[in-house]
């Protein structure tokens, strides 16, 4: 079955003094026009299968993180906050469901929809979900660039087994964009800016509980904006209420305008309005619905549901080391030396903060770990006599975030 799709890109921007989001998903729509062919999704040996009614479905989630400097490499920490949002946001477990209008709670619904860093790659390895690349674009203009290496960006996993979330800095103060499902494998998946990943300190004033991927994530799952991107216009849901255009900041309820059915006016604090991330907290159930939709047998995401990447068990061999900051932006850089080594390797830093207190671990291509050290000052040796003669991957938790060294041993 053939199904035309778009690509759904929706430029969050600042606009006036507070703050605004701005989405301009209608010059968009329709911009590429194509088919998605259901039967190219399943191997004969994977049949598909539906879904059960009160299937919770979970998401393996790979996150390229792209950094120019320091500030946009962005912590495992703060990328960690953003899975715990989405799954308190698309579970209804968010304390702030609490704010919903009396007149919408028994329209407020837990979608059964989780997500988890993957576990395992697209080649079998074992990984974190978590890719950190340094890039030379200081900031990306090109749609979809940071989704291709060869542009600066990085390459998308297997689009039918991972949810891929590309974190950059993008031109001109943009939150995010997301995909349609059916889209192009190669560019599936959601963007967001490196300031509004995750919640707590450091991120963008009014966008700091994650839910700027949370809203794209309902995009990439088929979600439109709550009013239809028209005057009064339709997200095709049934029980959303009709309003005018989108509100931003934190209106207060209720919100009338000339499109409202009633006097309750706009749900402004649906996640698929353009308000703050602090006055947005609920998903509908016909929006639960269309999102559950996409899994079913025939919908373009419904591989998903037979993806096992986030059960480490089925991970093999080493994982591959991630980028580290160069040398010339790195205020501190690690030397570990001599390379190649015999017995004593020696770890250096400029500054003690660097290194003190943080970890050294040393791993076999196989990614099996041989040894631990606790560093305690700038400079230290390492003996590594108990080893073979090979090649080895040396990790280490350092201020600048997790530094990999190959190294081989005489």
């Amino acid at each position: 079955m053939k199904f035309y799709f778009w690509l759904f890109l929706c430029s969050l921007s600042w606009m006036f003094s507070n703050g605004q989001r701005v989405c301009e998903t209608d010059k968009y729509i329709a911009s590429l026009p194509g088919y998605y062919s259901s039967e190219r999704e399943f191997p004969p040996n994977a049949p598909p299968r539906d879904t059960t009614p009160n299937e919770i479905i979970t998401i393996p989630v790979v996150v390229h993180v792209l950094f120019n400097n320091k500030v946009q490499m962005i912590s495992d920490d703060k990328i960690l906050s953003q899975i715990a949002a989405l799954n308190e946001d698309f579970r209804m477990l968010n304390a702030d469901k609490i704010n919903v209008p009396e007149v919408f709670k028994n329209k407020a619904a837990d979608a059964r929809i989780m997500f988890c860093l993957a576990q395992v790659d697209p080649q079998g390895r074992p990984t974190t979900g978590i890719l950190k690349r340094y890039t030379t674009v200081t900031n990306f203009r090109e749609a979809d660039a940071m989704k291709f290496k060869a542009k600066g960006g990085s390459d998308a996993w297997d689009a039918k087994n991972y949810l891929n979330i590309w974190v950059c800095s993008m031109f001109g103060r943009a939150l995010g964009y997301a995909s349609l499902p059916g889209g192009d494998p190669a560019k599936d998946g959601v963007v967001i800016n490196y300031d509004v990943i995750g919640r707590g300190q450091g991120q963008r004033q009014n966008f700091d509980k994650g839910r700027t991927a949370t809203h794209e994530i309902a995009h990439w799952l088929g979600l439109k904006h709550i009013w239809g991107d028209a005057e009064c216009g339709s997200d095709e849901i049934a029980d959303t209420p009709p309003q005018t255009s989108y509100n931003i900041g934190c209106p207060v309820f209720p919100r009338p305008s000339y499109c409202s059915v009633d006097g309750n006016g706009d749900m402004f604090m649906n996640f698929m309005d353009l308000t703050n991330d602090a006055c947005m907290y609920m998903f509908t159930n016909g929006q639960k619905n269309r999102m559950r939709s996409q899994f079913a047998i025939g919908g373009p995401r419904n591989s998903f549901l037979r993806s096992y990447r986030c059960d480490g068990s089925f991970a093999t061999g080493a994982p591959l080391p991630q980028d580290s900051l160069p040398v010339a932006i790195v205020a501190d850089k690690i030397l570990v030396y001599p390379n190649p080594v015999q017995n004593e390797l020696w770890v250096k830093s400029n500054s003690p903060a660097t290194l003190q207190g943080k970890t050294l671990q040393v791993l076999n291509t196989e990614g099996k770990l041989l040894l631990t050290h606790l560093l305690q000052s700038n400079k230290e040796k390492v003996l590594l006599n108990r080893l073979t003669p090979g090649l080895y991957l040396v990790k280490i938790n350092s201020a600048e975030g997790v530094k990999s060294f190959k190294i081989v041993k005489h």
